[in-house]
């Protein structure tokens, strides 16, 4: 199933603009209106619209070289891979066949009610003409067949896999019969349209086709789920792009040698050849309607985006047509009415600017919430996910797992309108400022770039009246691509849920920059429907070929895509007076790739490249799940201190802290205090492990190595040793203890509790914690200017102080999914370190001068 779901993400970016999200658009709670936005008519509480409706207009692509021909994949098989690579090919095989089989139960979705809507329309009393049922129905019937007849032929190579079977007869006979396709294309528009008008004029039509029955899959628990006509009528459009997608990924895992090769590259010629003849009859689908000097106004982008607007956030649906900049949110109508924009602002392209560096003290100050608030919405929304996942599987979960669903979409919705905190800004040609905040440089990148490309033509000034206003405005419903919201309550329950663990990049080099610069990487990954930045590269000086070579480990929350962005590096100081969420390096390139669970998994390191401007940057990549990456390993070499005991270590060294902590809380506080995000962004992994061989061999020159090394590795280096040590420095013993005793509600309890806890360490654990804490407490007095609050440090050294060895957390823990390794105990080890770090200063003498007995047995 893996590769359906890959191929699911990656058809998006082959659609113009952002492709068709299937996200749910929660109409409410978004304004910061009267608390009855959310309530029905009644008084009770309203579920948000879930919208299926597809996009009008899909850009189906292939890419192409330089001469306009199509592309053809080369093959990443050598020598040994071939086996490997061969039940790779098996595995996407598996994958298309699971999403054929739920395309074909679509298919049959749509044609059951076809034969009754035919028998009727020679009666008396027709649901709908003859003439309207060929209409909607067209070429569905033999689309039908060309796929079950595919999906039965391909059903027994799967089951019977060897090295010897072909597959490629079968694509490249599927291949051959998009003719059929093409019809279905040209009927499209008129299809949608006709049942649209057919649903207006008959209620018995319009509850039939908002209701189509659709089988589960085989395996699958789901025994139907319910579709509407519009969303299945969108289906074949969508699987053309995701079937040359397959290809691509065949020949990938196919020896040149085999007989499939030339058989799969002639069906993806076949495809990319029809998809790249049907782009321009697609196309003219996304026009709305014709602007005042007569010409077609089409829709180039769109997307939410939140607004700053009177002081607070709003959620808005921004639209970027050729001509100008519309700015709506969705209005709030009765409940089965059908649903509306309602126009917020407009700005004509040619009257719009971008911020000028003289203007910006004039902008609004952004209100940023605490970054703890944000982590904690996290990890509700991580727990709330394993409890909907228990609940599928009780007997009678299903009525709770809906509530929780809401709750989990509103928790979600609150993370995407708080959590960005980059501004961008337009203007109008009256002076007039509207400011958007976004997650990534990578969407305002993209937004600005889109809007300058359409400034470059000869742009006309417009004034809208209000009937074409609300035409534009009405027209916005069909013309969409962004549907809805990327929470995960809108996600189809067969949609990956995306990858938790720790996921190990090398950035190596960059080429094609056409004069020399300061240039550097930042790598960003999605978590919780919005992006992160999540590491970044030394800056590469004077240089137009920068070979970096450096390697990060990056945590992933559920994550589906890694971004890399090239930046030349802005020295000059008189720029860089601008909001501290403002970028000022101008980006040289950005681009994309899917984190597809089969290709990142395996244990060996997958190259790739991304290409980006003209500018291509070489990297490699692997992933380990949570559980691997986190396991404690006692070191075979007990002489070293990375993986020692930590009295062990102690006593070698005649200390009551181990050298490495000392050494790394110096340093830091010496020069990486100010530090934004210290101890929360990766260090180089490679100078990492250089500081843990220094440090486990005891090199002589390992102070010249701290002064010299970047900061962030020196954090690593720290937050490294607590996590490779045999058990927590707040031990496995006592950490049942710790658990209950964060839960007590009694302050005076909890107080007894926690103090005699920490009584209970081994000395050279109680003088480490302390250390640390006193350190940590350090750090956050500088929140202001390093944005690292007591929560933050909290929510990154919790789990690394307080999670129990593999032998420990077995017994007690039994983990049904990948998130619940995430969400199972983290916040209540999270809350045990704040706890102490909240607290008054703890002296060393003073806890052991107090022998106040309380039982643990809480």
């Amino acid at each position: 199933m893996a590769f359906f779901f890959e191929a699911v993400c990656a058809v998006r970016s082959l659609f113009s603009s952002d492709g068709e999200l299937d996200f749910n658009y929660n109409t409410d709670g978004y304004e910061g209106d009267a608390g009855e936005d959310g309530k029905s008519q009644d008084g009770s509480e309203t579920l948000p619209f879930i919208d299926e409706s597809p996009t009008m207009s899909p850009q189906l692509c292939a890419p192409q070289g330089p001469d306009g021909e199509t592309v053809l994949p080369t093959p990443l098989l050598a020598g040994g891979d071939i086996e490997k690579g061969l039940e790779m090919k098996r595995l996407v095989l598996s994958g298309f066949l699971a999403s054929e089989e739920i395309y074909i139960n679509q298919l049959e979705a749509l044609l059951l009610p076809m034969r009754p809507l035919k028998a009727t329309a020679t009666t008396s009393q027709p649901v709908l003409t003859i003439q309207q049922v060929e209409t909607i129905f067209y070429k569905i019937q033999d689309i039908f067949e060309i796929h079950k007849e595919f999906y039965d032929a391909l059903l027994p190579s799967i089951q019977q896999w060897d090295e010897k079977v072909t597959v490629g007869h079968l694509f490249q006979k599927l291949a051959s019969q998009l003719g059929v396709y093409k019809a279905f294309v040209d009927n499209y528009k008129v299809a949608l349209e006709t049942a649209e008008k057919c649903s207006q004029a008959n209620s018995q039509f319009q509850k039939i086709s908002e209701n189509l029955k659709v089988k589960g899959p085989k395996d699958s628990k789901v025994c139907t789920t319910t579709s509407s006509m519009e969303a299945l009528l969108y289906k074949p459009i969508d699987r053309v792009t995701r079937s040359t997608l397959v290809l691509h990924d065949l020949l990938k895992h196919t020896p040149k040698d085999h007989p499939d090769f030339p058989l799969l590259q002639d069906a993806l010629r076949i495809s990319q050849n029809f998809l790249s003849s049907i782009n321009e009859e697609i196309d003219p689908r996304r026009t709305a309607v014709t602007t005042p000097k007569g010409e077609a106004r089409q829709l180039v982008k769109d997307g939410f985006l939140v607004e700053v607007s009177e002081s607070s956030r709003k959620l808005r649906h921004v639209f970027l047509f050729t001509d100008l900049l519309l700015c709506a949110k969705m209005k709030k109508t009765a409940v089965g009415r059908h649903q509306q924009y309602e126009c917020k602002w407009y700005i004509p392209l040619a009257d719009l600017t971008f911020q000028t560096l003289d203007d910006s003290d004039a902008c609004p100050s952004i209100q940023v919430l605490p970054e703890h608030e944000i982590e904690e919405m996290k990890i509700k929304i991580s727990v709330l996910k394993n409890e909907i996942q228990k609940e599928k599987k009780a007997p009678k979960g299903q009525s709770r797992v809906e509530r929780l669903r809401k709750k989990m979409n509103e928790q979600e919705s609150w993370l995407l309108l708080h959590s960005p905190t980059i501004p961008f800004r337009i203007h109008n040609k009256h002076g007039k400022s509207y400011l958007f905040l976004l997650s990534s440089d990578y969407e305002r990148s993209e937004w600005r770039e889109s809007i300058q490309k359409l400034q470059k033509k000869d742009l006309q000034s417009c004034v809208l009246s209000s009937v074409e206003l609300q035409v534009l405005t009405s027209s916005c419903f069909k013309l969409r691509t962004v549907h809805n919201i990327p929470v995960t309550g809108n996600k189809d329950d067969e949609e990956t849920p995306g990858l938790y663990g720790f996921l190990h990049v090398i950035v190596h080099s960059a080429k094609g920059f056409e004069q020399s610069a300061n240039l550097y990487c930042t790598l960003e990954v999605d978590s919780f429907g919005y992006f992160v930045s999540k590491a970044k590269t030394r800056v590469f000086r004077d240089t137009t070929e920068p070979q970096w070579n450096e390697e990060f480990e990056i945590e992933l929350e559920g994550s589906q895509y890694l971004r890399i962005l090239c930046y030349e590096k802005c020295y000059d100081k008189s720029m860089l007076n601008k909001d501290d969420n403002e970028i000022v390096d101008k980006i040289m390139g950005k681009g994309q790739v899917q984190l597809d669970p089969q290709t990142v998994q395996s244990k060996n390191w997958h190259m790739d490249v991304i290409e980006m401007n003209g500018i291509k940057v070489e990297f490699s990549m692997k992933f380990t799940s949570r559980d691997l990456s986190l396991k404690r390993t006692p070191s075979k070499k007990q002489s070293g201190v990375f993986g020692v005991k930590i009295n062990v270590v102690t006593k070698r060294e005649r200390s009551k802290v181990p050298y490495i902590v000392r050494q790394c809380i110096e340093e830091v506080e010496k020069r990486g205090i100010d530090e934004v995000g210290i101890y929360r962004i990766s260090g180089v992994a490679t100078d990492i492990q250089a500081l843990k061989s220094a440090f486990d061999t005891n090199t002589k020159d390992i102070l010249v190595m701290l002064s010299d090394m970047d900061i962030n590795a020196i954090a690593g280096t720290l937050k490294l040793y607590f996590r490779e040590l045999p058990e927590p420095l707040l031990t496995d013993r006592l950490y049942p203890a710790f658990m209950e005793g964060i839960a007590l509600s009694d302050p005076a309890a909890k107080e007894n509790c926690m103090m005699h806890l920490l009584r209970s360490l081994p000395d050279p654990n109680i003088m480490t914690f302390l250390t640390l804490l006193e350190h940590l407490k350090r750090v956050a007095e500088k929140e202001p200017i390093n944005k690292m609050s007591l929560h933050n440090l909290a929510t990154v050294f919790g789990p690394t102080l307080l999670r129990p060895s593999e032998s420990e957390s077995a017994k007690g823990q039994h983990i049904t999914s990948a998130s619940d390794i995430w969400s199972h105990d983290v916040m209540a080890q999270v809350q045990v370190l704040l706890y102490y770090l909240q607290h008054p200063p703890i002296s060393y003498a003073e806890l052991k001068r107090n022998t106040l007995y309380f039982s643990t047995d809480v």
